[in-house]
């Protein structure tokens, strides 16, 4: 028995549970059965026109990079981290992709909503930078420091006892925080990458088969699954969420297994232990494709990069919320603030999963192309997340999303 439940435990730990438990809550929702949210699809095709006015906007020529933790590090035309990376001596193309899990996986960790009002001054060009941008940089700029680093003489790295005893104070004033440039979910973002460094302490044999304890060393895990040189990007996923789960604090277990970002939500059925189960996954999965680009730097072909779902976080779903493809049933909720575990913003994040892959054919049809030649990644970075922040700011003056979510800065 305890050996079927976790085998029911660990099929919540996958995209295709993301991917089939959105689909089911989207069914519901279509047969007028959901709780908060109505489905309009007559409005999908204005939505396609403004992922694509913003996507020909950002790339002109249709070519276009996964969306993955990398873009953001490309401010004023320059790519921050391709300078540092090109510029470095590696002895070989598996240790510049352990630092860029490094790299990848600690940013990632770190980028939650930051709130309207925090910025980050760029040394380099003097900019005030916000959100998620100024996160990615301010990450990039602590990780080159080698902050993370036990060796001041190689500072592009993590290493697990120095997260592990990360101060707050070390953040704060990496981030720049004061009173008057507050940051949403500082603690939680501390607490989470001394968790990571506990756990990655405590898992030399997945974290440190070629080095002392590192989040980079999850590079090596994955890469030891590859057949014939290939990895597919599902099994990215599975690798981060069964080897960093354990992370993630105070949430749903099953089994002694924890789930990760998996919620309840009575509407969903099943004939087992999962009934009710919601599992999103959202930064594990922006974790992964940020994983994607790596692992391919370091020889390894990725297929089935749209067995990845997209991701249920603000801006993709405040899409679908802004141009009226969901609608509230309570007008009052849009002033309400949620629990990131309300049924309401279940009901939101998982329409916004199901919705997306329906946007991407939408826009494959428009443009003739192929899932194989234009994958969910690219229309997520085109796309989708830029065309939620556009109407955003097109709505409200400081481009705050349309539903407010109480997060404790590891969801978001």
């Amino acid at each position: 028995m305890a050996d079927a439940l976790e085998l029911q435990a660990r099929s919540l730990l996958s995209a295709a549970a993301v991917r089939a438990r959105a689909g089911e809550m989207f069914g519901i929702g279509l047969n007028g059965g959901l709780t908060h949210f109505t489905i309009d699809l007559d409005r999908m095709d204005g939505v396609a026109d403004a992922v694509l006015a913003v996507t020909r906007e950002a790339y002109p020529t249709l070519e276009i990079p996964f969306h993955a933790r990398w873009r953001h590090f490309v401010l004023g035309g320059i790519d921050r981290w391709a300078r540092l990376a090109d510029s470095a001596s590696w002895p070989d193309r598996a240790a510049r992709a352990r630092a860029e899990f490094d790299l990848a996986i600690v940013s990632v960790l770190l980028d939650a909503g930051a709130g309207a009002a925090w910025r980050y001054r760029d040394a380099v060009t003097g900019q005030s930078v916000g959100r998620s941008e100024g996160l990615a940089i301010a990450s990039l700029d602590m990780f080159a420091s080698g902050l993370f680093s036990h060796d001041p003489r190689a500072p592009f790295r993590t290493d697990a006892d120095v997260l592990a005893q990360l101060p707050l104070a070390a953040l704060t004033s990496a981030f720049q925080v004061s009173e008057a440039n507050p940051l949403l979910g500082l603690e939680g973002r501390t607490d989470l990458l001394r968790r990571l460094g506990k756990l990655v302490a405590e898992r030399a044999d997945v974290f440190g088969a070629h080095d002392t304890p590192r989040p980079g060393g999850l590079f090596d895990h994955i890469a030891a699954q590859a057949k014939g040189g290939a990895v597919p990007a599902p099994a990215i996923l599975t690798a981060v969420l069964n080897q960093l789960g354990p992370i993630w604090p105070s949430r749903l277990e099953l089994a002694g297994i924890p789930l990760g970002d998996c919620w309840h939500h009575p509407a969903i059925k099943a004939n087992d232990s999962t009934e009710s189960l919601v599992p999103l996954h959202k930064l594990s999965q922006w974790l992964s494709y940020s994983l994607i680009e790596p692992l391919q730097r370091a020889g390894f072909d990725v297929t089935d990069i749209d067995g990845l779902t997209g991701l249920a976080e603000y801006r993709n779903g405040g899409l679908f919320v802004d141009h009226e493809v969901l609608r509230l049933r309570d007008a009052a909720d849009a002033e309400r603030a949620h629990a990131v575990d309300s049924l309401l913003v279940v009901e939101w994040r998982a329409l916004t999963v199901a919705l997306l892959d329906r946007l991407a054919e939408l826009v494959c049809a428009k443009l003739g192309r192929t899932p194989e030649s234009l994958p969910l990644a690219s229309i997520l970075e085109g796309g989708t997340w830029a065309a939620g922040r556009a109407i955003a700011f097109a709505r409200r003056p400081d481009g705050s999303p349309p539903l407010k979510v109480i997060s404790d800065g590891t969801v978001f």
